[in-house]
């Protein structure tokens, strides 16, 4: 029988993926600023940006009632540049965009529990994206997997998705600016509805000759297809006023993307664990923990994963092939993110501006290293766990209200960066790294 080189190929993404993209919390307040531009902008010039938002902003300050109507008429005849005139039209704007297509753009700003950062969600969909492809790739021995195409464009995504659930005036819209279970479960039907995966395989028998009994090869093809923004107008049946929203947001790519690369944003279970660090902590320790915390929910895993990059990696959430060996999954195709060393050298680099990598270029092998071990009844938060034989590796949060250790580590079972007990993590070890910090400081 003839040997198959099992081959993978996969086309090129049609845009660049640079390695040294720094978020930080400088863009972070660039987004701010430019969020609170607008409304200024809004009010300064007596509603009239409020109009070219669609007219939505106008339609929700309508809403209100007569009664507000009158009054931001009686403001208007004191003069645009009155103070109270700025003060009153900017919560009236502040509402009434909220409760429109553009409230998506303050969507990281909620800390409420079950309601999670844009990042977060988009890891959910992301996940079951992988679910759908991993299910094809793994269905069968292929002699060769081919996958072409991307996704759709999740700054359009978004866009789409704010203007159909908060811009209809269907009974069921909703506003945006809150990602919970309802709003995600909205998002995954926008994303499937602009997305779609397809395949065939080819079957080729090839005969043998003598003693050769011939063998038969199995080739996969998988076709991703996006739609865009554009054509989602007509297959959504978008009105004019959601159409010139859609393409106003659209406008708005840069902010979109910074909610889509935001890591300081948290969901509300994970900033109540912030929230419950000891005092005493110290700085390290506590950038350690808040770090970690800053990927929940928000990476997918992937073997042999890694990112040495201050801030989002923008290969997160691309699709890629994973050549590191040693797992099922190898040779497959899933969204980038980082496997659960990957992480932990993310959050020790992230932590420390860039200055120290605590695997130093290993695995979960290589970090626990540069590890003492300690006991578990000195554990305290920032210090790392292991799995037997340091098949894993976890980060010390914090404790829960039963005193329980809580760990934050990128685990494959859940596709993603949680936050768990220390089930399954058999030893815990005290980086070096904290005292090599203390002697420093000294």
């Amino acid at each position: 029988m003839t040997k198959v080189t099992r081959t993978m190929r996969v086309r090129p993404t049609d845009h660049a993926t640079p390695n040294n993209a720094i978020i930080t919390r400088r863009a972070r307040a660039a987004q701010r600023k430019a969020q609170r531009a607008m409304l200024q902008d809004s009010v300064e010039n007596g509603g009239n940006a409020a109009k070219k938002l669609s007219g939505t902003a106008v339609q929700a300050i309508k809403a209100m009632g007569r009664g507000v109507a009158s009054a931001v008429s009686s403001i208007l005849s004191a003069g645009s540049g009155a103070v109270v005139l700025v003060l009153f039209l900017t919560v009236i704007l502040v509402a009434a965009i909220v409760a429109s297509p553009f409230g998506i753009l303050f969507s990281n700003e909620s800390r409420e529990a079950g309601v999670v950062p844009i990042s977060a969600a988009v890891a959910q969909v992301n996940y079951e994206f992988n679910e759908r492809l991993e299910t094809l790739q793994t269905a069968d021995d292929y002699d060769s997997i081919s996958v072409t195409g991307q996704p759709a464009d999740w700054i359009e995504v978004l866009a789409v998705f704010a203007v159909k659930v908060a811009g209809s005036n269907d009974a069921d819209a909703a506003d945006v600016a809150t990602m919970d279970a309802d709003r995600i479960a909205r998002l995954k039907a926008v994303f499937w509805d602009m997305t779609t995966i397809a395949h065939r395989i080819e079957v080729i028998h090839h005969p043998g000759s003598g003693d050769d009994d011939g063998w038969t090869e199995r080739n996969l093809y998988i076709t991703i297809t996006a739609k865009t923004a554009e054509e989602m107008k007509t297959a959504y049946h978008f009105n004019r006023n959601q159409i010139a929203a859609l393409e106003e947001l659209l406008e708005q790519r840069a902010l979109l993307l910074e909610l889509i690369e935001d890591v300081y944003s948290v969901s509300g279970d994970t900033a109540a664990l912030l929230r419950d660090l000891p005092e005493d902590l110290s700085p390290e320790r506590e950038a350690v923990v808040r770090t970690a915390c800053s990927l929940v929910g928000k990476v997918n895993y992937f073997w042999g994963g890694k990112s040495l990059v201050i801030g989002w990696d923008v290969r997160w959430g691309e699709l890629r092939q994973v050549t590191a060996a040693g797992s099922s999954t190898t040779g497959t195709y899933r969204p980038y993110g980082l496997d659960c060393s990957g992480f932990v050298d993310w959050v020790f680099y992230n932590q420390s501006g860039g200055s120290y990598v605590i695997g130093h270029g290993g695995g979960a092998t290589m970090q626990h290293s540069y590890c003492t071990n300690i006991s578990w009844a000195d554990a305290q938060p920032g210090d790392l766990v292991f799995y037997p034989d340091n098949s894993h590796v976890g980060i010390v949060g914090g404790r829960d209200a039963n005193g329980e250790l809580l760990i934050i580590h990128c685990a494959s079972g859940a596709n993603n960066v949680v936050v768990t007990g220390k089930s399954g993590f058999a030893s815990i070890g005290r980086p070096k790294y904290y005292s090599e910090q203390i002697g420093r400081n000294r």
